[in-house]
């Protein structure tokens, strides 16, 4: 390790992960448009080196995959993507190598865009015909290394076909010179499509889509349908679904005549559809270990049955309002008031000849709503569905019937769980009527809370999420009039569920059913409150849906019977004396003390209950006639109230803190240094209790709240009153706590304290301005107003707004100013009293322009600095944006003033110095300076050799980032360095000698992004080197792998540092 080399280590490289968490996942374009660009049109150059031929696939695999989630972003980019692709395959010169890693490429865009979405991209004209077919000669159906070619060449050529010629006429002369007849293009395609159906890879179901576009055309069904179908029967009379060759081969038949008899017209397959389902039934699907062939066979047994049966929209289906909302809000206008009237139409029904077959096809659906897979039992409810509106009314309610035979006790879990799929398609098309649904609601309250015993576990989960589900359709599928009479039962089954289930994704699913009918109905009971305290995320922790959501019995009682006692206090009821007041203390006390096993949403409200409670049966029980208190317990209570202030509970300090605050003069009488000196502990951070913000809030408005009680009297004794002796320590305490800026998992709940703690201080100020003013020094004031003010310019929206708001209420207070203000004439110029009632202290717009007017008068600069330098360099985007644009501004004005920049500068330098190694102020500190010296807010000092603040500030950098291993800040301080090239002298010699240590540290990321903001440095500031000198840094810093190992890296640095005129860091031995 080089002694002059001091390593500021990082950690691993993540920013891009952390701006991905922050966006929340969501992306806005196709970032990595020109870096696609560039690796496609590497694709020649990559196909002789395996080890780069695999990388730029992999590379291009984990650009496509971040956009599975929101595919829609590459539709802009898929054309030119897949031009450059095919203009490798489409040219004559490519090797057969880089056709196939050509469609590997297009595979990757198919799997994340779709295929449905693609295959309109690829070329389609007649001439295209023949070329793609001319492709597939090449082709070995058993090479599993290119199967990618394979599928798209079929997605192609399934394409292709929809041309609107007849292929006969692409045929030409068929006799070949010898006498032999050349295949035609029919057969051709025919013959390539039944050789892919009965193949291993994904080329398969490539072969089914190009089966339904070519057997479907008009040329080609009256020619090679029925000899196609046959070969698929025969196919799936010879295989057998207990061997794998006959498995592979049974789904490819199976996907290619399902999707025939689903893109055919109804006309051209009828006549072969009941032979389909005579030879499908004989293949005893069912029966098969194989999921994804009964899932097939269930489809396509569908498809044969909307066949049977003529496309029409059943007259007698139940409609709720339009899908047109523009249609829906007419009728509303027309009819406030007047129900919808659904007519029965049943003239439709009478012409209506159902085929024999089709009573088999409900059959096998029906079978296949109990099988033991759900994406078997989904595509047999989908089935249903389809199948029932075609059917007139009596038939359809049949299938109803048979559909709630599956909720028996009887039967598995999985006819439960596929009944319920069924009723919710049912429902949602409008096919369950509402007359049945006395028969359907009942069962569907059942499978909300299904359970079955199985060994040592249960199942079930399934059929309460189904009908979770089946909730959810019904909301949107009928009127509130309908389901009126069903809402109690349905609302309060959700409710049980919502809460109770022990599986997450049925709690959620009752929550969102929950909410649907909340939003479509208006008319289950107190929906808006449950749903705010049982949204999707609340109910996704089974301890906060046991104990927070639903509350406990005793929660609600703790906080009636404290408005019971606080009412009865101020009612002045005749209890003194009586025991019942040591039973309403103890309930008191008990509560307070054990706030951390009250449910989160009750907790404050029970905790303010308890304190009213005290306050109130304090001053009408505790007090002797001649208003002193009772010695045994004034003793009692402040003991014990005490003692419970260094409870390990953080919520019992903020009970016993707040009672403290509540307790009557006379029971502080004598005892207020104690009770000070108590709550003034509770506000120090200690390693055991740093996290305790809460409590050191709540103490902080305790103290206020004693001084308000005892009063104010400069020769007052310190145990009775706020006086000359103690005043200064509740300051210092106060003051203390603006300090606090303590993070945790909750984020900044320092702010809670800091915030009490400016309410305390604008009570306190004022108190003491209003009866004793001569207690108020004029070093606290300052103090005191520096401090505000740098609350009021920090990066917390809330936080700065409360602390403009106590500025301007010190500043401005009334009858009773309070005294020595610093700069009080400048400041009621700067704002005065009738502008700052109309100023939005939220928003960054309005309130950083006001604040940075501080900088200008030297009591403020210190602290507004401080708190700017935080903002300034921030995440937030619009308080980063108007406190730079205000700093700046600032800046803009003193430019030409050396006495006013160089005071500004050095108030600058002092701030870092006082925080150095306090990454909560250095490292947006850090950015600020960046910022300010790109800005070129200290040209003015750039113009003399080695001007102090270059040296002093190079220093402070240096000593930050010393043995750092915070990646932030040392990318930040490789920004500052950059900007400080300016600085003519020794300070630039240090500040490049700098840059070059950096540029061998230990970890890649700082060298590269050293080396990435040197060459930009460079480029805008070439003028601080020879031309000739700067030409060969740039090759060097552009051409140099710094990622590199780091002896690679340690000889191309040391050219730099020949080249820039700095010595060369030399290694020394650990």
């Amino acid at each position: 390790m080089a002694l002059g080399e001091e390593p500021a280590a990082g950690a691993p490289e993540d920013g891009a992960e952390d701006e991905a968490l922050a966006r929340g996942g969501f992306l806005e374009s196709f970032c990595e448009s020109a870096e696609t660009r560039a690796l496609l049109a590497r694709l020649p150059a990559v196909l002789g080196d395996r080890a780069a031929r695999e990388g730029a696939l992999e590379r291009f695999r984990v650009i496509m995959d971040k956009y599975q989630e929101q595919p829609h972003l590459l539709d802009p980019h898929l054309e030119w993507m897949m031009n450059l692709l095919l203009d490798i395959v489409q040219d004559k010169t490519s090797p057969a190598d880089l056709i196939h890693l050509a469609f590997k490429f297009l595979y990757i865009i198919t799997k994340v865009r779709g295929y449905k979405t693609f295959l309109r991209l690829f070329p389609h004209e007649v001439a295209d015909v023949q070329p793609v077919l001319d492709m597939f000669t090449n082709q070995n159906p058993r090479d599993h290394e290119t199967w990618e070619t394979r599928y798209m060449l079929l997605l192609w050529l399934s394409v292709t076909c929809l041309i609107p010629f007849d292929f006969s006429r692409l045929d030409g002369n068929l006799v070949a010179p010898p006498g032999q007849i050349r295949m035609s293009t029919m057969d051709r395609i025919l013959e390539i499509a039944e050789t892919y159906l009965v193949v291993s890879d994904k080329a398969r179901d490539a072969a089914a889509v190009l089966v339904s576009k070519f057997v479907t055309r008009p040329d080609v069904k009256q020619k090679k349908m029925a000899g196609f179908l046959d070969w698929s029967l025969h196919t799936l009379t010879r295989s057998s679904f207990q061997t794998i060759e006959g498995v592979i081969a049974m789904d490819g038949t199976l996907q290619a005549l399902a999707q025939i008899f689903k893109h055919g017209k109804r006309e051209d397959c009828l006549p072969y559809a009941a032979t389909v389902l005579e030879r499908l039934a004989g293949c005893r699907l069912p029966c098969s270990n194989q999921t994804l062939l009964r899932k097939l066979g269930v489809k396509l047994v569908q498809r044969l049955g909307l066949t049977f049966l003529k496309p029409r929209v059943a007259e007698w289906r139940y409609q709720r309002g339009c899908r047109s909302l523009a249609a829906n809000l007419q009728l509303c206008a027309q009819s406030p008031r007047q129900p919808t009237v659904h007519a029965e139409t049943p003239a439709g029904d009478g012409d209506c000849d159902v085929p024999e077959e089709v009573e088999s096809v409900i059959e096998q659906l029906l079978i296949g709503l109990k099988d033991q897979d759900t994406i078997v039992r989904w595509s047999a409810a989908k089935g249903i569905g389809r199948m029932a509106a075609r059917l007139p009314k009596e038939l359809a309610d049949d299938v109803v019937g048979s559909v709630l035979d599956c909720f028996s006790f009887q039967e598995t879990d999985g006819a439960w769980h596929g009944g319920c799929l069924a009723l919710a398609e049912l429902g949602r098309r409008g096919l369950l009527l509402p007359s049945r649904l006395e028969d359907v609601v009942p069962v569907i309250l059942k499978a909300l809370t299904y359970e079955e015993k199985r060994g040592s576990c249960s199942v079930g989960t399934n059929v309460r999420d189904a009908a979770c589900y089946v909730c959810w359709a019904f909301a949107r599928a009928y009127e509130p009039r309908e389901l009126q009479p069903f809402v109690a039962a349905i609302s309060s089954a959700l409710v049980i569920a919502t809460v109770f289930d022990r599986n997450i994704n049925c709690r959620r699913a009752a929550s969102a059913a929950f909410q649907e009918n909340v939003g479509r109905q208006g008319t289950f009971p107190h929906g808006i409150d449950i749903l705010t305290a049982a949204d999707y995320f609340a109910v996704g922790n089974r301890a906060n849906c046991f104990l927070v959501i639903r509350g406990l019995g005793g929660e609600l009682m703790r906080q009636a019977v404290c408005v019971l006692i606080e009412n009865l206090s101020l009612s002045k009821m005749p209890f003194r004396g009586d025991a019942i007041i040591d039973g309403w203390q103890w309930l008191i006390d008990d509560t307070l003390r054990n706030l951390h096993l009250i449910s989160t949403p009750s907790r404050q409200q029970i905790k303010e209950a308890a304190v009213s409670a005290l306050a109130a049966l304090c001053r009408e029980y505790y007090a002797r006639e001649a208003g002193e208190a009772d010695p045994a317990r004034q003793e009692e209570l402040t003991r014990q109230y005490l003692a419970d202030l260094q409870s390990p509970e953080e919520l019992t300090r903020c009970g016993f803190s707040l009672a403290l605050g509540a307790l009557p003069c006379f029971l502080l009488s004598g005892r207020l240094q104690q009770v000070l000196a108590g709550l003034g502990a509770v506000t120090l951070i200690r390693p055991e209790d740093v996290s305790f913000a809460e409590s050191r809030r709540d103490a902080l408005k305790a103290i206020s709240r004693v001084c308000q009680t005892v009063g104010v009297r400069a020769g007052g004794a310190p145990d009775e009153v706020v006086c000359e002796a103690n005043v200064s320590q509740i300051y210092r305490t106060l003051l203390g706590c603006l300090r606090d800026y303590t993070t945790d998992s909750r984020g900044d709940v320092g702010a809670w304290v800091r915030e009490a703690a400016m309410t305390s201080l604008l009570d306190l100020m004022l108190l003491v301005a209003r009866e004793q003013p001569e207690l108020i020094e004029a070093t606290v004031c300052q103090q005191v107003m520096c401090c505000v003010a740098q609350q009021a310019s920090e990066k917390i929206d809330r936080v700065r707004a409360h602390a403009a708001r106590v500025f301007m209420a010190l500043l401005h207070s009334g009858g009773s100013p309070v005294p020595h203000v610093p700069h009080r004439e400048e400041l009621e110029k700067l704002f005065p009293r009738s502008d700052m009632a109309s100023v939005n202290w939220n928003a960054p717009s309005q309130a950083f322009p006001l604040i940075t007017q501080l900088l200008g008068l030297p009591a403020y600069r210190y602290h507004v600095l401080l708190g700017l330098a935080v903002s300034v360099g921030g995440l937030t985007e619009s308080t980063v944006r108007y406190s730079t644009q205000s700093l700046f501004e600032y800046m803009a004005g003193i430019q030409k003033d050396l006495r006013a920049l160089e005071g500004f500068s050095g108030t600058l330098l002092q701030v870092f110095e006082d925080n150095l190694l306090n990454d909560r102020v250095s490292v947006p500190l850090l950015k600020t300076l960046d910022q300010m010296l790109a800005n070129g807010c200290f040209d003015l000092f750039t113009a003399e050799q080695n001007h102090p603040f270059g040296g002093k500030l190079l220093a402070l950098c240096k000593e930050e980032i010393k043995k750092s291993k915070d990646v932030q800040k040392l990318r930040s301080s490789v920004a500052v360095f950059c900007g400080m090239v300016r600085f003519p002298g020794d300070v630039r010699r240090k500040v490049l000698l700098q840059l070059c240590l950096l540029l061998c540290h230990p970890f890649p990321v700082i060298r590269k992004t050293t080396a990435s903001q040197v060459y930009e440095m460079l480029l805008t500031y070439g003028d601080i080197m020879r031309e000739d000198v700067l030409d060969e840094v740039m090759a060097v810093l552009g051409t140099t792998a710094w990622d590199a190992e780091l002896p690679l890296v340690r000889g191309q640095r040391n050219r730099l540092c020949d080249l820039l005129g700095v010595p060369r860091p030399q290694l020394v031995p650990k």
